[in-house]
């Protein structure tokens, strides 16, 4: 199974957007430069997690995007749906009634391979559903180089509101 690029932006383009300063935000131009991306296939996917709920999109000269629920509260399946939609991964055709001769009813079980891919798929999705953005955020360990880049980087980029002072939520 091969998901779009997308989905790996959008989970990175959030988690970082989880460990900027509260009310801060960063412009589409600037998520793309930070992950060396496409800015107009990325803005879609950005569009998408606001519609979601996920992330805010804040007008204005100061505005760009933001997180819209703390991050324990934003897990990798909420981020993969809005990308990818809910619908299931896996699409039974029934082409096991396909031969010649074969009427369908001649089946009385669901196709069990449709019912196989499922279980899998639902295994996944609860992965998915127990691992939040707090959780892969707390797995990164950067170098202290790449440490001091990020800030330094962060410190050009960042939009904050009038008066606020850069300081990690």
């Amino acid at each position: 199974m091969k998901f779009s690029e997308g989905i790996e932006w959008s989970i990175h383009c959030v988690a970082v957007l989880a460990g900027i300063p509260s009310g801060a935000t960063l412009s589409n131009a600037s998520l793309a430069e930070y992950h060396g991306v496409s800015e107009s296939y990325l803005v879609k996917h950005l569009k998408a997690l606001v519609k979601a709920g996920i992330l805010e999109s804040v007008p204005g000269p100061r505005g760009g995007f933001r997180i819209a629920r703390l991050p324990a509260e934003i897990t990798l399946l909420q981020i993969l749906e809005a990308i990818e939609g809910r619908e299931p991964m896996f699409q039974c055709e029934e082409i096991r009634g396909r031969f010649p001769g074969c009427p369908q009813q001649s089946f009385s079980k669901p196709c069990s391979i449709h019912a196989a891919m499922l279980k899998a798929e639902l295994e996944w999705r609860k992965s998915l559903q127990g691992t939040t953005i707090q959780d892969i955020n707390a797995q990164v360990k950067s170098s202290p180089e790449r440490q001091q880049a990020d800030e330094i980087w962060m410190q050009k980029h960042l939009r904050l509101p009038v008066g606020q002072a850069a300081v990690k939520s």
